[in-house]
C-alpha cells in the first residue's frame, strides 16, 4: 500500500470527477482522511451512502480547515467565489488544484485570492463520461488518460511533485504546459467536438414528430455518439464555452471555413475533394488508436 501523498483533502464539488478521485484515493491512500463538499445535502448524502469520504459538509471553509490539497471539482464559473471564501481558511502550505477545462480563466478568478504561502497548481484531467453526480463516479476513470498541469511560472515545484504523484496514482499519464496552450489544445479537442454535438442534437429536436422519432429509433454510431456528448453536463459546458472563448470562437470560424468548402464539393460533385478530406481526416483517427486513447 502506498505511502499518504496527503493527510487530508478536501474535494469541493463532489460530482464525477470529484467523486472519482475520492474513490482513487479511498483505494490507494486509505489512511488519507477526505472532506466531500456539495451544496445540495442529497449529494452529500449520496457520498455518505457511498462511503467515498470521511466526513461531509455544504461549507467551504469547513471543508478546507487543516487541509493539506484541496481540489476545486466544481463548474468554473464558481472558482471566483469560493477561491476568496476559502483563502482565510487555507492552512500555511496547503496546495490548491482544480480540474477545469480552462486553465487561463482558473488561474485568472483562483491565484489572486490565495494567501502567501499557499501553492497553485492549476490541473485538468482530460477524463470523463456524459454522466454526472457522485454515484456516476468510478476510480478507473482516469487510467491510461492524460492530466495536464499547468503550474504558474512562480509556482511551487514540490506542490507539482505532489500534484503529479496523486495524478499517477490514479494511472493518468502527466504532462505540463503553458495555461494558453492548453486552452488551445482543448478547443480542437474537446471544446468545439462538444460544441458541434449540442447543435446536431439541437437541429435533431428541431425536425417534425415523425422524423424525430425515426431519427432515434435508428440511431446508429453518428448520430448515437453525437447524443452521448451532448448530454454531458449544461452547467459546465456553458462555463467552458464562456471561458474559453477566444479559442472557441477563432476554431469555430476556421471550422465554419472547412464547412462552406465541403458544402461547395457536394454542390458541384466534386468527389476528388470529399475523397481527399475524408482519406486525410481517417489518418487522425488511426493515430488516436495508437496512441491508445480511443
Amino acid at each position: 500500500m502506498a505511502a499518504p501523498i496527503f493527510d487530508r483533502v478536501a474535494i469541493i464539488g463532489i460530482g464525477l470527477i470529484g467523486s472519482s478521485l475520492a474513490r482513487v484515493i479511498r483505494r490507494d491512500n486509505p489512511a488519507t482522511h477526505i472532506v466531500a463538499c456539495a451544496r445540495h445535502a442529497d449529494t452529500l448524502a449520496s457520498v455518505r451512502r457511498l462511503e467515498i469520504a470521511d466526513e461531509t459538509t455544504d461549507d467551504p471553509v469547513a471543508a478546507v480547515a487543516g487541509a493539506d490539497l484541496v481540489v476545486l471539482a466544481t463548474p468554473l464559473s464558481a472558482y471566483a467565489a469560493i477561491a476568496a471564501r476559502i483563502a482565510p481558511a487555507l492552512k500555511p502550505g496547503a496546495i490548491i488544484t482544480d480540474v477545469g477545462s480552462v486553465k487561463e480563466a482558473a488561474i485568472r478568478d483562483i491565484a489572486p485570492a490565495l494567501p502567501a504561502g499557499v501553492h497553485f497548481v492549476p490541473g485538468h484531467p482530460v477524463a470523463g463520461t456524459e454522466h454526472s453526480g457522485p454515484e456516476a463516479g468510478f476510480a478507473e476513470m482516469f487510467a491510461d488518460r492524460w492530466c495536464i498541469l499547468t503550474p504558474l511560472e512562480n509556482g511551487d515545484p514540490e506542490a507539482v511533485a505532489k500534484v503529479t504523484a496523486l495524478w499517477q496514482l490514479a494511472k493518468m499519464k502527466v504532462v505540463t504546459m503553458p495555461a494558453d496552450h492548453h486552452d488551445k489544445v482543448l478547443a480542437v479537442t474537446s471544446h468545439l467536438p462538444h460544441l458541434i454535438a449540442y447543435t446536431i442534437v439541437g437541429t435533431a429536436t428541431e425536425l417534425g414528430n415523425d422524423l424525430q422519432s425515426e431519427v432515434v429509433a435508428y440511431s446508429a454510431g453518428g448520430f448515437r455518439d453525437f447524443t452521448r456528448i451532448a448530454a454531458s453536463d449544461p452547467v459546465m459546458w456553458r462555463d467552458i464555452f464562456l471561458a474559453n472563448s477566444d479559442a472557441v470562437l477563432e476554431l469555430l470560424q476556421r471550422f465554419s471555413e472547412d464547412l462552406t468548402a465541403l458544402q461547395r464539393a457536394i454542390r458541384r460533385g466534386d468527389g476528388e475533394t470529399l475523397h481527399k478530406w475524408f482519406t486525410n481526416t481517417r489518418a487522425i483517427r488511426r493515430s488516436i488508436i495508437e496512441a491508445k486513447q480511443a
